[in-house]
C-alpha cells in the first residue's frame, strides 16, 4: 500500500496562503539551506520548470511518484502558461469545473476523488503520492492522508486559507520529527495513528 503525503506550506497560525490561496509571501524563506534540504529529501516537490535553473532537473524522485492538486493550485501554472507543472510526476488535478485536460501528463479527476486516491494507494510501487493542495481537497481527502509534512515559515497572516477545508473532524497524528533552520522555517512530519 502506498502513501498519501500532505506535502504543505503553512504560516505559524496554519495558514496555507491568504483567503484566495495565495502563499507567495512565505516564499522568501526558501534560502540556500533550506533548497538545500528540499533538493536532497523531496526533490520532485519542486515544479518541473523550477527544477532546471536550480540544478534538479536530473534529480531522481526519491518520494514521490504521483501528485494530487486541486483546481485552484493547477490554474496557479496554467496562468503562466504551463500545462503540467510537474511532468517528473503522474498528475491528476481534482475538478468539477475543468471539462478537459490541456495536457496528455495530467488526469482530470471530477467524480469520486476518494475512491481514485484509494484506487493509486492500492498500486504496486516503492514511491508515494503527494499531495500538493489545496484546503478543500486535503479536507476531502483527509481520512485517506497517511502522512503530513509541514514545512512552517516564520510568519502570521492572521486569516487565510487553512490546512484543512473541512468540517470539525478530530484525527490523530503521531509527531515523527522536527527540522529546524536558521531562517526560521521548521519542517514537522506527522503519522496517522491508526
Amino acid at each position: 500500500m502506498r502513501k498519501l503525503t500532505y506535502f504543505i506550506a503553512c504560516s505559524i497560525d496554519g495558514f496555507i496562503g491568504d483567503p484566495d490561496g495565495d502563499g507567495s509571501s512565505m516564499f522568501r524563506f526558501v534560502d540556500e539551506e533550506f533548497l538545500a534540504f528540499l533538493k536532497e529529501e523531496y526533490p520532485e516537490t519542486l515544479p518541473t520548470h523550477g527544477r532546471r535553473p536550480l540544478g534538479m532537473d536530473d534529480l531522481p524522485n526519491k518520494r514521490f511518484d504521483t501528485l494530487i492538486q486541486g483546481r485552484a493550485s493547477y490554474e496557479l501554472a496554467l496562468k503562466q502558461g504551463i500545462t503540467s507543472p510537474y511532468a517528473h510526476l503522474r498528475e491528476y488535478v481534482a475538478s468539477r469545473t475543468l471539462a478537459e485536460s490541456p495536457d496528455p501528463n495530467v488526469e482530470i479527476v471530477a467524480d469520486d476523488l476518494v475512491g481514485r486516491v484509494r484506487a493509486l494507494k492500492a498500486e504496486d510501487g516503492p514511491l508515494g503520492i503527494y499531495l500538493c493542495g489545496g484546503s478543500r481537497i486535503a479536507g476531502e481527502l483527509i481520512d485517506e492522508i497517511d502522512e503530513i509534512v509541514v514545512k512552517t515559515y516564520p510568519l502570521v497572516l492572521g486569516s487565510g486559507m487553512p490546512m484543512f477545508g473541512s468540517g470539525f473532524a478530530v484525527t490523530d497524528f503521531a509527531l515523527d520529527s522536527v527540522r529546524a533552520f536558521g531562517n526560521g522555517v521548521l519542517v514537522r512530519t506527522y503519522t496517522r495513528k491508526r
